[in-house]
């Protein structure tokens, strides 16, 4: 008997992204491989080149292993291995530059969702609105922030400089204080 095919199994995806490592991550991987190998050629050089691969196979699992998805389809939104149904995604903001730079270090609230990787920069926040939920958004590293939030309905912030806390805006100048007469001796 054939499915019923009204329902499709699989929404159409809207967008789909994985953070993969950046290419100086994988030179770094090598570097780190290579350090193996060094510190164990004393005891041979074949010790040495298994301890290199090894260790540079390691990292490499380990990298490819840990890289994030980032998918939108019409009902869910998945950022690793969080998955949230579409409804209850509230406001959706992109950020580049100094302005992500924000959203990732003085203005990150601590109970937020966070998918990060440092070797991309720009970001894009997610408003969760589900009451029973205590996370009050995502915050995940993309790198091509437009396009998220133009799949989730959502804005960019412009490329501007985010004032930082300790600026404050100029005050008045005030009156100086009455100097008070000096000692006289």
């Amino acid at each position: 008997m054939a499915e019923n095919s009204s329902t499709p199994l699989h929404a159409p995806v809207l967008f789909q992204e994985k953070l993969r490592p950046a290419w100086w991550i994988w030179l770094v991987a090598l570097g780190l491989g290579a350090t193996a190998a060094v510190a164990f050629v004393p005891v041979g050089l074949q010790w040495g080149i298994i301890a290199g691969l090894i260790a540079f196979g390691l990292i490499a699992f380990g990298l490819i292993s840990s890289t994030p998805t980032i998918q939108v389809t019409k009902d869910t939104v998945r950022v690793g291995r969080a998955t949230i149904e579409r409804e209850f995604v509230g406001e959706v903001t992109g950020y580049r530059g100094s302005a992500a730079y924000h959203q990732r270090g003085p203005g990150l609230n601590g109970i937020a969702f966070m998918c990060i990787r440092g070797w991309v920069d720009p970001v894009v926040r997610i408003e969760i609105t589900d009451e029973r939920d205590s996370t009050p958004y995502w915050l995940t590293s993309t790198r091509r922030p437009e396009e998220l939030t133009a799949a989730l309905d959502g804005v960019m912030v412009q490329f501007r400089e985010v004032p930082q806390p300790d600026e404050q805006p100029a005050e008045e100048p005030q009156a100086p204080a009455p100097s008070q007469p000096a000692d006289q001796d």
